[in-house]
């Protein structure tokens, strides 16, 4: 994903990448976190007994949803599990993205031209990796965005902060309950990867190759767009049972499989795409912001790098 032109002449270390990933991350976490939320609770709408069974749905569409948590929780219920979400990313997107070009270059011993076996391989091993290193951080984060402030729902309010959330779960659950739902998620993030990762890098080559936009902004927003939906089309289905799973009380679902039945047989196949066009529009947005910011950052870096090395 290293492109060329002007700053991007000069190719970034590993740390700079791993590093920009990770701002990036957390730069695209801020701008699109409500949308997050409302797809969490999108996709648990209907897990629990009440839901299936009453006759009114709490949550109606993205922005329905989004207005619904503002009137009877408060705005400050958009940014459930914030902090979360940013060592999520400093975590996940470190690893995912930063090392995706390293892992590239290892699958095709240090070729520059990837085939997209080379590229599904790497996306496949850094999106495990990520998982791997970073689990607690997306356990906790999913809790809070699930839980509901309301004290009229009957709901109680499990953690206090994300630290409290780590050391509660810890607890009560055993270390094992903070890596709940890794298996899900290996598979799920390195779909994410493969998806993601691999359409922007091809997307963008295509657009590089046949000079349909040059190496800067606009050619960044398109990849990352057409990354996001891609990735929505394809990750909705596990992501939704990783998200049932992940806010599961213990004993509750015995695996992915298991998670997933139960949810065909009590609400049918739709129920896979729960809260898609929240998703979209997050994954969406998400990429967009993410390589944007990530490209900028990198070419920042590059720029102070030759500044400084002209300067001796």
């Amino acid at each position: 994903m290293v492109g060329g032109g002007g700053a991007a002449d000069l190719s970034p270390t590993v740390a700079v990448k791993i590093f920009s990933a990770g701002t990036a991350g957390c730069v695209a976490e801020l701008a699109t976190y409500p949308l997050d939320t409302a797809k969490v609770r999108l996709q648990i709408q209907g897990e629990s007994k009440h839901s299936l069974e009453g006759s009114r749905i709490q949550y109606r569409g993205v922005f329905g949803t989004i207005l619904t948590i503002v009137k009877t929780e408060g705005p400050r219920s958009l940014y459930n599990g914030l902090v979360a979400g940013l060592h999520r990313q400093a975590c996940f997107a470190s690893v995912r993205i930063g090392l995706y070009d390293t892992m590239k270059q290892f699958y095709t011993n240090g070729s520059e031209n990837a085939g997209i076996g080379a590229r599904l391989l790497a996306g496949c091993s850094t999106g495990a990796m990520a998982v791997a290193f970073a689990q607690p951080t997306d356990v906790v984060k999913i809790r809070f965005q699930a839980q509901v402030r309301l004290p009229t729902s009957g709901t109680v309010k499990r953690y206090n902060s994300a630290f409290d959330a780590y050391k509660t779960i810890a607890r009560d659950e055993g270390v094992r309950g903070l890596w709940k739902g890794c298996l899900t998620n290996i598979t799920r993030n390195a779909i994410v990867n493969c998806s993601e990762l691999v359409t922007y890098d091809i997307i963008k080559d295509y657009i590089l190759k046949y000079n349909v936009m040059t190496d800067n902004m606009p050619c960044h927003f398109t990849a990352g767009f057409a990354a996001g939906f891609c990735t929505t089309v394809v990750v909705s289905p596990v992501d939704v049972v990783k998200t049932r799973i992940m806010n599961s009380m213990p004993g509750k679902y015995s695996g992915a499989i298991n998670c997933a039945v139960i949810m065909l047989m009590k609400e049918g196949p739709t129920a896979f795409y729960k809260g898609f066009i929240p998703a979209f529009l997050r994954l969406g947005s998400w990429n967009i912001v993410m390589f944007m910011s990530y490209e900028q950052i990198k070419r920042a870096f590059i720029r102070f790098q030759q500044s400084r090395d002209a300067a001796v």
